[in-house]
């Protein structure tokens, strides 16, 4: 199998450097191929042609994954060692074990994963904390952030020590790199969805795609529940389940399971949460968005100024200094979004943004925090960030990787 695999990335290698030079019409999606002079022809691959005892309606669902909270995948595992991925508005992903065949039969809107990955390139940033905390970090050899875009210590230290390799962002990733280097899975955020031609190219030059679907998730218990979708895509369920009941039990204290979902120690505290922009506007998270659902389970009320029928894809808004003033000089703390822009470290800094924050409650009160930049690269932490907050929003003295109280000065 890696004789053949080999082989197939040597091929892919002479096509693509072919195609570079002479444009071809011809694209492939899952085992189906495409030209522009005929229609769709099935084309057989070796796998699922040297095993007819193996077909996909012989094979059958063993058990599925349990989900707590996230809604936008499922897993479930088939006889023979087979993992079938859903990622919802995505598509279905097949986990063919190591030294198995791809089933006969397969319907060719299955994207085929042959073999456990072991040379990925990962464009999702969301998935780093997941990939690094099940200890599968040695699975990826490409990255489509730059060192200094990761603000996980082990990316950063991979790359340093060339055993992770910058291979071009999402959009624009280097293919001939890639395949000299026997890459087998790109792991790609939603962003990809605005290149189809660049997901096309992959999968043209026989690397699979799967699209990291996450964000979406407006659970932030949700998308902490995405460490188990690592887990079977690297066979580390084990690794992945004990890191996700270990989060969420420091959020027992705060949530209380009912019948009808979860219920929190509620405060009586509102929460500003935001940045300013390099134009003096103010960007806002809206109210279905998981930031504002985290400090809402952490017991405080995020201010929010969209329209909640307002249908649009983007978590956050940018208001008018104006606006903002008006809804959140009031709020009992300010938690200020470091991730985007700089890293404040006193109420001064805050104030030369503007001058109008010197009239906020939460100001005057010195109830104002930031955000470390690490806040949405480690996805497992939503539950200490959860439990974080809830320390804040009481009065506690806290000691956070993820929050820190601004200085008087």
């Amino acid at each position: 199998m890696l004789d053949l695999r080999r082989g197939r990335r040597i091929l892919f290698l002479l096509l693509f450097a072919l195609l570079c030079t002479f444009p071809c019409a011809c694209a492939t999606q899952g085992n189906v191929a495409y030209t522009e002079d005929a229609g769709p022809k099935e084309t057989v691959t070796d796998a699922s042609a040297s095993d007819a005892d193996i077909r996909w309606d012989n094979l059958k669902i063993e058990k599925s994954m349990e989900l707590s909270y996230a809604t936008q995948f499922s897993v479930d595992y088939y006889t023979g060692g087979y993992k079938l991925i859903s990622i919802c508005d995505i598509g279905d992903y097949l986990l063919v074990p190591d030294g198995k065949n791809v089933p006969a039969g397969l319907p060719s809107d299955i994207t085929v994963i042959d073999g456990s990955p072991k040379h990925v390139y990962l464009a999702a940033t969301s998935g780093m904390d997941f990939i690094v905390k099940i200890g599968c970090l040695d699975r990826l050899s490409f990255s489509g952030t730059k060192e200094d875009g990761w603000y996980i210590p082990e990316a950063k230290q991979a790359m340093q020590a060339q055993t992770l390799a910058y291979a071009g962002k999402y959009n624009a990733p280097d293919v001939e790199q890639m395949l000299a280097g026997d890459c087998d899975l790109a792991i790609e955020s939603t962003m990809i969805l605005h290149n189809p031609e660049v997901k096309e190219q992959l999968e043209m030059c026989g690397i699979p795609v799967i699209v990291e679907h996450s964000s979406y998730e407006t659970d932030p218990l949700g998308r902490l529940e995405w460490v188990k979708f690592y887990g079977a895509l690297f066979d580390a369920e084990d690794a992945a389940e004990q890191l996700f009941e270990t989060e969420t039990t420091k959020t027992a204290d705060i949530l209380t399971e009912t019948p009808t979902g979860k219920t929190t120690k509620k405060t009586d505290k509102t929460v500003a949460f935001f940045y300013v922009t390099t134009n003096g506007g103010v960007n806002v998270r809206k109210s279905g968005d998981y930031v504002s659902k985290m400090i809402e389970l952490a017991g405080g009320t995020c201010i929010t100024f969209d329209n909640s029928d307002e249908e649009n894809a983007l978590s956050t808004m940018t208001i008018q200094m104006e606006t903002f003033y008006e809804q959140a000089k009031d709020a009992d703390y300010i938690i200020y979004n470091s991730t985007i822009d700089s890293e404040l470290t006193s109420v001064s800094e805050l104030l030369q943004k503007n001058a109008l924050f010197a009239d906020f409650k939460a100001v005057k009160e010195g109830h104002v925090y930031g955000t470390g930049k690490n806040m949405f690269q480690e996805t497992t932490g939503y539950g200490t960030m959860i439990a974080d907050m809830h320390a804040i929003f009481t009065g506690q003295e806290i000691k956070s990787d993820y929050f820190y109280k601004l200085t008087e000065e």
